[in-house]
């Protein structure tokens, strides 16, 4: 049974969408173009849809489908009853809707996205002893990093007040931005953070041992991070990724914006998903030319001690990719 979260989900993922209330009613629309409206009591919903084919549609589902009423059926509009609606149809009848009244070059580039580039193949312990090599040479590299550690006891608790303001003032070290609340604000970023936390299990296997649920839950647990608000903007998704590190540094490879567009073309859910099996195939095809070093001493042959094999990884991405780009 479809839901009124099912619709906002569904629309608010494609492109241009607007979410408005007009007149105690919830509609989306693409500019001045509605293309989805609940009704008041939010059990109806109503789409574009071709008027031409739309007596069709209720003929054959009656229980589902009706016409709007009178004024309306000049439009190509039809509407239904949304508890009747599986999530399936839900998903079929929301896109479809949305194709009607967006550009058709940006539903082109939505449903038919051109082919993700190959991925690189594993690089080779030499080159991951290079890149450590060149990220060894930045000022205070590991600094913050050893300070959170040192201020959490090494496991970040996000129950914890103190835990979440720790976690906050890594990320600004990192670049990104994000607000402190003023004296008598109430923490947005921090309550939601840890409501976040409530909902969310992480993984704690190393990189290269997350099994397929693992990758899931933590793709999960990313979508719904860079999307948590934090005033009038959401975290986004490097540090929703660096958070993930921060919480999970054996589990997670982060990633920045420069790694996510040249590897995925995305920083969607998928993407984060298809970067965290990169990391696993990497992290065991290093474990494979270490000849069975344990993930810690492989580190430190390769010139990072300090940092798990998927930091060393991520370190190799920004190195080759990010860094003087």
């Amino acid at each position: 049974m479809a839901t009124v979260e099912d619709v906002r989900r569904l629309a608010l993922s494609l492109p241009r969408t607007q979410e408005h209330l007009i007149r105690d009613r919830v509609k989306f629309r693409i500019g001045g173009i509605v293309y989805l409206a609940l009704s008041r009591d939010e059990s109806e919903l109503g789409f574009a849809f071709p008027k031409e084919e739309r007596a069709a549609l209720v003929a054959a589902e009656p229980a589902k489908f009706f016409l709007p009423r009178a004024s309306d059926l000049r439009f190509n509009w039809v509407e239904s009853h949304l508890g009747a609606l599986g999530q399936d149809e839900l998903t079929e009848l929301v896109t479809e809707a949305w194709r009607m009244v967006v550009p058709a070059k940006v539903a082109r580039a939505h449903l038919d996205p051109p082919a993700a580039p190959p991925l690189p193949p594993p690089p080779s312990l030499a080159e991951l002893r290079s890149s450590a090599e060149v990220f060894n040479g930045f000022a205070g590299v590991d600094r913050s990093w050893l300070a959170l550690r040192t201020e959490t006891g090494s496991a970040l608790d996000l129950s914890l007040a103190a835990h979440r303001t720790a976690l906050h003032r890594w990320l600004n070290s990192w670049g990104c931005r994000i607000r402190y609340p003023r004296e008598g604000e109430p923490d947005t970023f921090g309550e939601g953070l840890g409501a976040w936390w409530e909902r969310h299990t992480l993984p704690d296997a190393p990189l290269a041992r997350l099994t397929a649920r693992d990758l899931s839950r933590l793709a999960a647990a990313y979508e719904e991070l860079a999307a948590l608000a934090i005033g009038r903007r959401s975290l986004g998704p490097t540090a929703a990724s660096k958070a993930l590190y921060a919480l999970r540094p054996d589990s997670v490879m982060p990633w920045d914006a420069a790694i996510a567009q040249r590897l995925y073309g995305a920083r969607d859910r998928a993407a984060f998903a298809r970067h965290l099996e990169l990391g696993r195939t990497w992290a065991r095809a290093a474990l494979d030319e270490g000849g069975g070093l344990p993930e810690a001493d492989l580190c430190a042959e390769l010139g990072r001690p300090r940092v798990s094999l998927a930091k060393v990884l991520d370190e190799h991405l920004y190195v080759t990719i990010t860094y003087g780009a």
